[in-house]
């Protein structure tokens, strides 16, 4: 008798060489088949991340909001699709819900793009000192939060006797000043340097062109000096300033 057999089952028996191959196939099979699930299931998670980042980027470009029934509407899903993604959006604060029921960007939004801005900064400080360093002037690279545009990165020259001291971190609207209005420019696909005189502080002037092409960014590079600036000279400085900050963010 088998010593390893339990009491009421039949003796153990050799199994033929037909036999055997087939249990092996089964095995197989079934290992394929848990692969084929684990596949779509993952399948499905890169499809909902995708679904969920698309949808952050339509609320962002929705200055208003946008409804679950238009969000569904340009994702190609269902409203109950959208509710599915919304809610872990929600609780992360990359989404809000105001009280017109509208989807917008959250707070934690804001959070992310504070982490990013030293990358951005460290990107754009090679081509903002030599721009600095071209124009004799003060150098910057101007991006939009909360509606406003706010210096990033700034750059003073190292040889002029003087020369405008800008902070970072300096907030101003969009409408005023050439880095906002360089901003302003950008929106609508216009890439030529826009020139500024005192708008900002009385006695200052300003050139500066937008950062386009960098996806999810809206920025301007410019220049600032206490006296006019040439824009046939300083213009083409600028805009490959912007160009080369463009390259290299991306």
């Amino acid at each position: 008798m088998d010593p390893t057999a339990h009491p009421g089952e039949p003796p153990a028996t050799s199994t033929s060489p037909a036999t055997e191959p087939a249990d092996k196939v089964v095995g197989r099979a079934d290992t394929v088949v848990g692969r084929a699930g684990a596949v779509g299931r993952g399948g499905e998670t890169a499809q909902t991340l995708d679904r969920g980042l698309r949808l952050l980027h339509l609320v962002a470009d929705a200055p208003g909001g946008l409804t679950v029934t238009e969000a569904a509407t340009r994702l190609g899903i269902g409203r109950a699709a959208v509710y599915r993604l919304v809610a872990p959006l929600i609780s992360h604060g990359m989404l809000r819900r105001d009280s017109d029921g509208k989807l917008r960007l959250g707070v934690g939004v804001l959070h992310l793009a504070r982490r990013a801005q030293p990358l951005l900064a460290e990107g754009a400080l090679p081509a903002l000192r030599r721009l600095a360093e071209q124009a004799g002037a003060t150098a910057h690279l101007t991006v939009v939060e909360g509606g406003d545009g706010v210096a990033l990165a700034v750059v003073e020259p190292s040889w002029t006797s003087f020369h405008v001291a800008y902070r970072t971190g300096a907030r101003h609207p969009l409408d005023r000043g050439a880095a906002g209005r360089a901003i302003l420019a950008g929106r609508v696909g216009l890439s030529e340097p826009v020139s500024s005189s005192g708008e900002l502080q009385s006695g200052a002037y300003g050139v500066a062109a937008p950062v386009l092409g960098v996806p999810g960014l809206e920025a301007s590079v410019g220049v600032v000096a206490l006296a006019p600036l040439d824009v046939d000279t300083v213009g083409p400085q600028v805009l490959a300033a912007a160009t080369a900050i463009s390259t290299a963010l991306r």
